[in-house]
């Protein structure tokens, strides 16, 4: 693994390191001189790790890559290898529509849980940072373990991958508690492009209505005038999530990490409609009847349906430590338009 037990400050353990967010917070933990371990599943995904880090003139001297597998009990992780982790961060999640309920809480439940039990075993251990999502946490907290009678309407009425979410939220609380290790649970928004070159790495949910918007498919936006879906910029994320072990103490803290100066839905289209020179749709369409629509005629995937809420959300204990870590969001506006050509440049 290397000789980090020698490098200055806090080693980092990241899981889900070869995903959207993943990477950027790895190049961001690198890029501030900490070694960093990572892990994966398959053999020649650090390669790939290795070659997009360099690509963005990122110095991975301070790199370890070790297999594991979150869905396995002990994750099949030495971890006298990695005894000089004090942080650990699970950005790992099986994110797409469609799943089933069985794939999805493979991942999003039942491996989350393994990371915590794992972490605990680490010496010095000082924060596991959980991402989680902004709705996963809205509305009533969740009971864990969650009757199986209640299973089944619980992922009906959200979709596997919402609802494989939402449960992992809170086993992840409960087994931490249990545990006894400090968890902080990151509840980010819809994660666009870096605030300056754009570049994604995601291409579901609000990332649709943008390909749909560019090709002239999108003659009519469900929800409501006052519908928010609101975004943060993927490196505005990683330099967040970085930062929450050394500002985050106590047992639990949970943060709503989203820029509240994203337009309302409908403006926040007609923003990109008026950047790429086209109609923006002048028709909503209540949620509840989209859901009774054919998806051949709305275009609109059923799971993304929940996530159309006028609801707001408390951001002001990431406003806080983001302000004690001087991080700002850029300017939402020119980061959505940034990320918006690159989807396009990109199709």
């Amino acid at each position: 693994m290397g000789n980090e037990r020698d490098a200055r400050g806090p080693g980092s353990l990241v899981f889900g390191a070869t995903g959207f967010i993943g990477r950027w917070l790895v190049a961001e933990l690198l890029a501030q001189g900490r070694p960093v371990a990572v892990t994966v599943r398959e053999e020649g995904r650090g390669d790939e790790l290795r070659t997009w880090l360099r690509g963005h003139d990122v110095d991975d001297g301070r790199l370890s890559v070790a297999e594991a597998d979150i869905a396995r009990p002990g994750l099949g992780l030495d971890r006298e290898r990695l005894d000089w982790v004090r942080d650990v961060y699970n950005a790992a999640a099986l994110f797409r529509f469609g799943l089933g309920r069985d794939e999805a809480r493979r991942v999003n439940v039942d491996g989350a849980v393994n990371v915590v039990r794992w972490a605990a075993g680490l010496p010095r251990l000082r924060r596991l940072v959980h991402v989680s999502g902004y709705r996963v946490a809205a509305g009533r907290t969740l009971a864990y373990p969650v009757p199986e009678r209640d299973l089944g309407a619980f992922y009906r009425r959200y979709g596997a991958y919402e609802a494989s979410k939402r449960e992992g939220d809170a086993a992840v609380r409960a087994v931490a508690e249990e545990e006894g290790v400090p968890v902080t649970a990151v509840h980010p928004a819809s994660v666009i492009g870096h605030s300056v070159t754009g570049e994604a790495g995601q291409y579901i949910g609000l990332a649709e209505t943008v390909e749909n918007l560019w090709a002239g498919r999108l003659p009519a936006l469900a929800g409501s005038r006052r519908t928010f879906v609101p975004v943060v910029t993927v490196d505005h994320l990683a330099r967040f999530m970085a930062a929450v072990p050394d500002h985050d103490r106590g047992p639990y803290q949970a943060h709503w990490v989203l820029d509240d100066a994203t337009p309302d839905l409908p403006r926040l289209v007609g923003l990109l409609a008026r950047h790429f020179g086209r109609r923006a749709p002048r028709v909503m369409l209540p949620v509840g009847l989209v859901r009774r629509l054919p998806r051949a005629l709305t275009r609109v995937e059923p799971e993304t349906l929940t996530f159309l809420s006028e609801d707001r959300y408390d951001t002001s204990s990431a406003d806080a430590l983001a302000a004690a870590a001087s991080l700002s969001h850029p300017p939402v506006e020119d980061a959505l338009r940034r990320w918006a050509d690159r989807l396009v440049a990109g199709r």
